[in-house]
């Protein structure tokens, strides 16, 4: 299992996504000084679990759960975390 799917199946246990989307970035921080071989990621995330929650308690959630890959395969970690019917129109990342 690589590291993507390391997050996926760590955010899918914790949180149930309804969409989740893991992009590794890591190849665009190549040679990036003190990230000592762990990755760059960008996390998509929708999940009822977010419902009512201020951004930055959902990246708490997100955090909390990538825990045991924190720091040693996670060094950096960009987070777009949305429940579902929140926004006016879906988020970006939601294919309607």
């Amino acid at each position: 299992m690589n590291r993507s799917e390391r997050i996926e199946a760590l955010l899918t246990e914790t949180l149930s996504p309804l969409h989740l989307e893991v992009v590794d970035d890591s190849h665009a921080h190549a040679g990036h000084a003190g990230h000592g071989g762990a990755g760059h990621f960008r996390v998509r995330i929708l999940s009822e679990r977010f419902r009512g929650l201020p951004v930055l308690a959902r990246h708490r959630l997100v955090y909390e759960a990538l825990r045991p890959l924190i720091p040693a395969e996670v060094h950096a970690l960009s987070i777009e975390a949305d429940a579902p019917g929140e926004r006016a129109s879906p988020p970006p990342f939601i294919d309607t």
